[in-house]
């Protein structure tokens, strides 16, 4: 009997020359599948699935996992209000943990032999591909011939080619790639230093000119309504706030970061959604957080948008991280409001009946209601003292800081 490979398809060059690569060359019975985290249109998974079977898959799956995406990574970095190197809302790298995991469980439930993708040897994904099936399916071997092989684009195009398999594999200007927390765009400007990318790059062109006030209301930490239209499915929330934000060019940046492999990478990206809602819930938490809840909490947080960018998301400790997280959100309730206006917005302020800012203790700048001018005298006092012990000892001693 053949043996069964499982083969991460999304129907482009690499995975397309993977199918019949495995099929007609290594004997293998290919089980190709995708795992959608919320990229593709139900007509483009319908298109991948017969473009899989044109090139010689006995069966194929679409794997839906954007629920679970949400639920178990999305949903964190939002409480989180994570942004690698305080830019990036870490958009693919997040999603192909899932389609990691998503594609393992497959095999593991089909009984497969080994599990394959296209990968290249100088990017993230062959790690976050490899180490997940590596833990999750130990022992299943992981076939990787673009990686292995070195193979150009040409020598693809013309081997798919001679095997009777027509299709128009234009290289792109630009590589997109469109998932539900933000689209990247990789290119000839994102491979040099002093360079970003152009208008055309972006998907989403501006549309949208004034301005527009948008209201994001948030229940313990999670997106619960946009401009008064409540959702039960955060899924369609984050759809929602995509919808309205892209047509003003908004959440366009280009990320500068450490790869796994250890070199630099650049990439353009654009995540109207993401940079909305993890500000807008930033700001929220400035008036519902006490000073050490939100202290710790960015501590955590950076640590966790690290480990998920660099495949460690089945590390244990992000079950701790994520419990703290949900925790810190008990009292994130309220709404932010939103002017948006092109390649911008700002945020006008909120509304929480958990408001630290509305207190009867007192108003910044203005009066004090919770404690007398003696006791501040007294407060100040005391908070001096460590600084009036340390200069009185120098000057005991004949010593001076340079300040």
């Amino acid at each position: 009997m053949k043996e069964k490979v499982v083969l991460a398809f999304s129907g482009g060059l690499d995975t397309s020359f993977c199918a019949m690569y495995l099929a007609k060359e290594k004997g293998y019975e290919v089980y190709t599948a995708i795992a959608n985290t919320g990229g593709f249109s139900p007509e483009e998974l319908k298109s991948i699935e017969e473009k899989a079977y044109r090139l010689g898959a006995v069966q194929h799956a679409t794997l839906d996992v954007t629920q679970d995406y949400y639920n178990k990574s999305i949903k964190y970095m939002i409480y989180g209000n994570v942004l690698r190197n305080g830019t990036y809302p870490i958009s693919v790298s997040s999603e192909r943990i899932f389609q990691a995991i998503a594609i393992a469980e497959y095999a593991r439930e089909i009984g497969a032999d080994a599990i394959a993708h296209g990968s290249t040897g100088a990017g993230n994904d062959q790690i976050r591909f490899d180490l997940t099936f590596e833990v999750l399916v130990p022992g299943i071997k992981i076939i990787t011939p673009t990686r292995d092989m070195v193979l150009t684009r040409e020598y693809e195009i013309n081997y798919l080619k001679e095997h009777g398999y027509e299709a128009d594999f234009v290289k792109m200007e630009y590589s997109i790639n469109k998932g539900l927390w933000g689209t990247s765009i990789g290119g000839k400007e994102t491979l040099q230093s002093d360079q970003t990318l152009p208008e055309e790059a972006y998907p989403s062109q501006v549309t949208a000119d004034g301005t527009e006030t948008l209201e994001l209301e948030f229940v313990e930490g999670e997106l619960s309504a946009v401009n008064g239209e409540v959702f039960t499915d955060k899924v369609k929330a984050i759809n929602k706030v995509e919808e309205i934000g892209s047509k003003y060019g908004i959440g366009r940046d280009m990320h500068i970061g450490d790869t796994i492999i250890g070199i630099k990478g650049r990439v353009g990206f654009e995540a109207a959604a993401p940079m909305l809602i993890i500000n807008a819930h930033k700001m929220l938490e400035k008036h519902t957080l006490s000073k050490w809840q939100q202290y710790w909490k960015d501590q955590v947080a950076n640590w966790y948008g690290m480990f998920l960018h660099e495949a460690q998301y089945l590390e244990p400790v992000m079950r701790d991280i994520e419990a703290m997280l949900e925790s810190s959100q008990r009292n994130v309730t309220g709404t932010v409001r939103v002017i948006l206006r092109p390649y911008g917005y700002t945020l006008v302020g909120v509304d929480s009946p958990f408001d630290l800012v509305k207190t009867d203790f007192g108003e910044y700048g203005e009066v004090q209601k919770g404690w007398t001018a003696e006791d501040a005298k007294g407060f100040t006092t005391v908070l001096s003292t460590p600084l009036r012990v340390y200069y009185a000892n120098q000057k005991k001693n004949g010593k001076q800081d340079n300040i």
